[in-house]
C-alpha cells in the first residue's frame, strides 16, 4: 500500500513543515538505529502557536508505516483525542497516543515525546532494580530517571493520572515491563536524552552476564551528571548530535523531505 501524500510545503503554515521535516527525519534516525518494533511505537511533536492560533495540535507516524517510511508530508496532524486533523489517509493507533497526549497535555515544556521498545531498553525496564548506578551513561542521569508501573496496553485514559506524578519532572521514564520514554522542550534534546539511557541500558544488559558490576558512588554520579554538556543548551542540547545522525541518514535517502 502506498502512501498518499497530502500536505505539501506550498500548502502551510512554513512552521508546521519544518517540524514536519524535522520529525520525518526523527523517524529516519530511529530506523537506522534499529530504534523499530515492525509499525509500533511512536515519536511526537506539539505544533508550535504560530501554526495552531494556540490549539494543542500535534504530529504522529501513520499507523501501518514503518519508520523507514515516514515522510513529512505524510505524518498526521491530530488533536489530544487522537481526531486527525487533515484528509490524511492513515489511521492513528489509538494505543500509542493515550500516554503521549497525557504528557503533552500536562506538561507545557513537552514539546516532543518519544518512547521505545528497544531490547536493552525493555530488558531493563523487567529488572526489579531499574537503571543500575554502574556505567558511564547511567551515571550522567542521575535523578533524570522515573518509573512507571505496566498497567496493560495503554488504551485507557485513566492510567494518565498516574503516568503524570510517577513522571514528575522527571525527563526520561523506564515504563516497567514496557519500554523506554523520554521527553524535551526540543526534538534534538529528547532525542539525546533517549539515546544516552538507551546506551546505559545496552551497556547494563551486556554487563550483567559477566558478574557483579562496579557501583558509581552517589557522590560521582551527582558530578557526573552535572558535568555532562549534551544536555546543556549552551552546547546546543543535542542539537549537534540529532544533525550528525541526520546527516548520515542523508547520505542514505533524502526521502524522508517529501
Amino acid at each position: 500500500m502506498n502512501a498518499v501524500l497530502k500536505p505539501s510545503p506550498g500548502a502551510m503554515h512554513p512552521d508546521e513543515w519544518k517540524e514536519r521535516v524535522q520529525l520525518a527525519a526523527c523517524y529516519r534516525v530511529f530506523a537506522m538505529l534499529g530504534w523499530t518494533e515492525m509499525i509500533y511505537n511512536h515519536i511526537t511533536v506539539r505544533l508550535p502557536d504560530s501554526v495552531t492560533g494556540n490549539q494543542k495540535q500535534f504530529l504522529i507516524n501513520p499507523f501501518g508505516l514503518h519508520y523507514s517510511e515516514v515522510t513529512a508530508s505524510n505524518l498526521l496532524k491530530i488533536d489530544l483525542k487522537g481526531n486527525k486533523l487533515d484528509d490524511n489517509p492513515w489511521p492513528v493507533n489509538p494505543a500509542g497516543f493515550t500516554v503521549h497526549a497525557a504528557i503533552h497535555d500536562a506538561m507545557p515544556d513537552a514539546h516532543c515525546v518519544m518512547h521505545t521498545h528497544t531490547t536493552a531498553g525493555l530488558a531493563v525496564a523487567c529488572t526489579q532494580g531499574g537503571l543500575a548506578q554502574n556505567n558511564f551513561y547511567s551515571a550522567q542521569l542521575h535523578g533524570m530517571v522515573g518509573y512507571h508501573a505496566f498497567e496493560g496496553i495503554t488504551i485507557h485514559a485513566d492510567e494518565a493520572p498516574r503516568l503524570l506524578a510517577n513522571i514528575g519532572d522527571k525527563p526520561l521514564v523506564i515504563l516497567r515491563n514496557h519500554g523506554l520514554l523520554a521527553w524535551g522542550t526540543t526534538l534534538p534534546l529528547a532525542f539525546v536524552r533517549l539515546w544516552t539511557l538507551q546506551r546505559a541500558c545496552e551497556i547494563q544488559l551486556a554487563q550483567s552476564s559477566l558478574g557483579p558490576a562496579l557501583a558509581v558512588t552517589e557522590a560521582v554520579a551527582i558530578k557526573t551528571t552535572h558535568d555532562a554538556f549534551q544536555f546543556d543548551a549552551k552546547f546546543g542540547a543535542g542539537q549537534d548530535v540529532f544533525d550528525a545522525l541526520v546527516r548520515q541518514v542523508d547520505r542514505i535517502d533524502t526521502s524522508y523531505k517529501n
